[in-house]
C-alpha cells in the first residue's frame, strides 16, 4: 500500500503582506494555505512581505494545515532572496511560479539546498503554453517536485483561449498535466474560478475538476472553501461503496478466489486499491478537521 493521500481538497492563496489575512487564515477551515510573495504583493512591499511570511511561519499555529509559501521567479530582483529564506523557513513546501522547464526546477533546489534545505519539497506553478507541453520533464525534474498548480487564468491569457463553464478550451492542457502528474506520483491542484459571485459555476468547476482526477483546487476567497471541500472530499455513498468492495474482495481471496461480483459489477484488485486510498483519504480529512485548531 501506498502512503496515506494528503487532503488537498481547498488550497487557498493569501498575500503575505497582509497581517490580518495571515491571521485569519489560522481559523479557516482550507486544507492549506499559499502564502504568497508574488502576484498579490505589490513590488515596494517585497521585501517586508518576505519577512512576515517567514516569520508567520515561524509561529505556528495552522494546526494541521499544509503551508506553501509561493516565491517571486528567479528572473526578478527578489526571487532568489525568497528561495533562499523560505528554504530556511518553516513552510511545507515551496511554490515556484510559472515553470516551463526542468532547468528551472532545478536551479531553485539548487538555491535550496545550499541554503541548507535538503528535504523541503517544490511545487511547480504550470500556467503557460511551454509548462503545459514540458510537464512531464518538469514533474521528473527534482526528487522535491510534489504538486503541479495550475494557474488557469495566465494559461488562458497565453493561449488566448476563453474562460468557459464548461473550459473545453482548456482540457488539453489540463488533461495533460494530469497526465504528467500521475505519470510521476505527484499531486496536482487545479485553477482558481474567478467569479465569486458565480457560486454555480465555482461548483461545476470543482465537480469537472475533481472528474478529471485534480486533488483539490486553488482558491482565492475564504467563501468558496466549504464548497471545494464538501465537492474534493469522498462522499458518504463513495466511502460505504468503497469499505463494501474491500470487505468483499478480502472474503474472496480467503475462498482463493481474485474476482468478485458486488452488486452486478466485476470487482478486481484495481478497483480495491482505489477504494483503500479513497478510505485512507476520508480518515485524512477526517483527522485534520478533528485538529483543525490544533497549534
Amino acid at each position: 500500500m501506498t502512503a496515506a493521500p494528503r487532503p488537498r481538497r481547498s488550497v487557498l492563496y493569501m498575500p503575505g503582506s497582509n497581517a490580518r489575512a495571515l491571521e485569519k487564515g489560522r481559523a479557516l477551515p482550507a486544507d492549506g494555505l499559499i502564502l504568497d510573495l508574488e502576484d498579490a504583493v505589490a513590488p515596494d512591499a517585497k521585501e517586508a512581505a518576505r519577512k512576515q511570511v517567514v516569520d508567520v511561519l515561524g509561529a505556528g499555529g495552522y494546526g494541521k494545515r499544509e503551508l506553501i509559501a509561493r516565491v517571486n521567479g528567479l528572473d526578478t530582483p527578489w526571487g532568489e532572496a525568497d528561495v533562499r529564506a523560505i528554504a530556511r523557513s518553516a513552510a511545507d513546501a515551496l511554490l515556484i511560479p510559472k515553470v516551463e522547464s526542468a532547468d528551472g526546477v532545478r536551479r531553485v533546489a539548487d538555491i535550496m539546498t545550499s541554503a541548507g534545505s535538503d528535504r523541503m519539497p517544490v511545487w511547480c506553478m504550470i500556467e503557460t503554453p511551454e509548462g503545459v507541453l514540458n510537464a512531464a520533464a518538469i514533474a521528473r525534474a527534482s526528487r522535491r517536485v510534489g504538486c503541479f498548480v495550475m494557474g488557469t487564468s495566465d494559461l488562458a491569457k497565453d493561449l488566448r483561449a476563453a474562460h468557459t463553464r464548461e473550459r473545453l478550451p482548456m482540457l488539453t492542457s489540463l488533461g495533460l498535466c494530469v497526465l504528467a502528474a500521475r505519470a510521476s506520483g505527484i499531486a496536482i491542484l487545479d485553477g482558481v474560478h474567478l467569479d465569486l459571485a458565480d457560486d454555480g459555476g465555482f461548483a461545476y468547476s470543482c465537480q469537472q475538476g475533481k472528474e478529471l482526477g485534480f486533488d483539490g483546487k486553488t482558491l482565492i476567497h475564504p467563501k468558496t472553501v466549504a464548497a471545494a471541500n464538501r465537492i474534493f472530499a469522498p462522499s458518504a455513498e463513495e466511502i460505504a461503496w468503497a469499505k463494501k468492495i474491500i470487505a468483499a474482495h478480502a472474503e474472496a481471496n480467503k475462498l482463493g478466489q481474485g474476482v468478485v461480483v458486488v452488486n452486478g459489477r466485476l470487482i478486481e484488485n484495481l478497483h480495491v486499491e482505489a477504494a483503500h486510498r479513497l478510505v485512507a483519504l476520508a480518515d485524512a480529512i477526517t483527522e485534520m478537521e478533528a485538529g483543525a485548531t490544533a497549534g
